[in-house]
């Protein structure tokens, strides 16, 4: 039964008033259960290669020409201003290139452990979308729309896979940063509210830096409720539950009592798994040290959010975001990208090993980038601006060809020319490497069905092993 089905005609029928012995006929049990949890796992369009994804999101903008996109072309016109009289000049990468792995894909100095990885990695080199200010393009990178409120990324996911753990979150984003959309940019939005991320630090409760601290909301562990032990817990939400149950049937159709059903069942679920998933200290000293992470360590808040995901990802959860911010380089990018690179390769270098190790990477779909990346250009301030029109992002596992890049940009690396991505083909191909397609995920509200790229996208069978 496709996922189409299972969700978006079931919710629409649920919505017309059928009773539940009409669903379970009509649909059968499994479709009967997607309906009342939109977390059980339902099967996919066609054969997947992913299973679960880790988003990798450098927010802010890295640069591709410092980067992953090497342009003999910009030396020659090194120095040189775009205009007469302009402050802002063209400027060849101060980091140098090296052929890397087997494959000889040409990484900057600047990410030497994820360099170490070019063999595993797919590069696209002729990534564009369509804003290039930070608030707008983060939320159509995490949405796939800058203009409106939209279900994320994430939420798409979980929505048409399900999930492989009913006790955690489906979708999970560490550390997301108050900038650029706040909690829309990894929210459900019409989509059930159950597949909208968790958020994990910076305003989630618990951090990569300190797993132990209770989730917002969530008492963790047991031990830790003064007033009513486990049984007691259970005996009051199961009260709880009946009253909404009897509210939901007397209503026929109450999507957002649906969902504090569903939401409050996994809250408590949560509580016996998520402590033991947060808790790094389960790790062995090596594998830590691998990570970066140690008190006063630059490495250490990604190297834990790196770790985190790997654990999660283990654990079941089907949408693993780690955020990372703020690539904005406008000043001085000799000192920010350095910095940002320090605090950020090796865990991510760290984080492939590990699941490569583990034999995660043949089905995890790992993604690294920014919203967008940056001209070939020095402004004033010896910084690089913004740049839409031609970025790079690396994708890594789940069905992926490795050791390729894919497309490229002009003789500077200012805009994407040939074997162009659009963000949408992105998600597209993305949805794909999931057993899912693209345009026939889709969920109807207000009269007509949205999808997450909404009329456009291409699956770029290019990128696909």
């Amino acid at each position: 039964m496709h996922t189409e089905l299972t969700r978006r005609h079931l919710l629409s029928a649920s919505s017309a008033g059928f009773g539940m012995l009409a669903m379970k006929g009509l649909f059968g049990s499994n479709a009967q259960a997607a309906m009342v949890n939109p977390l059980v796992p339902t099967q996919t369009h066609f054969p997947a290669r992913a299973k679960r994804v880790i988003f990798l999101f450098m927010q802010g903008g890295p640069s591709q020409v410092d980067t992953f996109d090497f342009k003999p072309a910009l030396t020659k016109q090194h120095g040189k201003p775009v205009a007469k009289d302009s402050p802002t000049v063209f400027y060849q990468s101060p980091w140098e290139f090296k052929p890397r792995g087997q494959s000889g894909m040409l990484v900057s100095d600047l990410l030497p452990n994820i360099a170490r990885h070019a063999d595993d990695l797919c590069v696209i080199n002729s990534m564009h979308t369509d804003h290039n200010a930070h608030p707008q393009a983060i939320l159509q990178m995490n949405t796939g729309s800058f203009a409106f409120t939209r279900p994320s990324v994430g939420a798409w996911c979980v929505y048409g896979l399900g999930t492989e753990n009913q006790n955690l979150p489906g979708f999970v984003t560490i550390n997301p940063a108050f900038s650029g959309g706040g909690p829309v940019k990894y929210g459900s939005a019409f989509l059930p509210s159950v597949c909208a991320g968790t958020p994990v630090g910076q305003g989630g409760g618990a951090s990569a830096t300190a797993p132990e601290t209770p989730l917002k909301d969530i008492q963790l562990p047991f031990m830790k409720n003064s007033r009513m032990d486990v049984a007691t817990q259970r005996r009051q939400l199961d009260l709880v539950q009946a009253l909404n149950r009897q509210k939901l049937a007397q209503d026929g159709s109450n999507e957002a009592l649906e969902g504090l059903i569903t939401s409050a069942e996994l809250a408590f679920n949560m509580q016996r798994e998520m402590p033991e998933v947060m808790n790094l200290n389960q790790e062995s000293v090596a594998t830590q040290e691998m990570y970066g992470i140690g008190d006063g360590k630059p490495t250490d808040q990604i190297g834990r959010a790196c770790l985190m995901a790997r654990r999660f990802c283990e654990a079941g959860v089907r949408f693993i975001q780690v955020n990372h911010e703020f690539w904005d380089d406008h000043t001085d990018i000799f000192k920010g990208h350095p910095q940002h690179a320090l605090e950020t390769d090796q865990p991510v270098g760290a984080l492939l090993t590990d699941l490569k190790q583990r034999g995660l990477l043949e089905d995890t779909l790992v993604l690294w980038g920014g919203e967008f990346g940056r001209p070939p250009l020095l402004n004033k301030n010896k910084g690089r601006d913004h740049n839409n029109v031609g970025f790079t992002m690396w994708m890594a596992g789940g069905g992926v060809k490795p050791g390729i890049r894919f497309g490229s940009t002009d003789e500077t690396g200012a805009k994407a020319e040939q074997d162009k991505v659009h963000l949408h083909d992105l998600h597209a191909t993305m949805l794909h490497l999931l057993g899912l397609s693209h345009e026939k995920l889709t969920y109807r509200y207000a009269g007509r069905d949205f999808r997450l790229t909404d009329v456009f996208g291409e699956v770029k069978r290019g990128l696909i092993a």
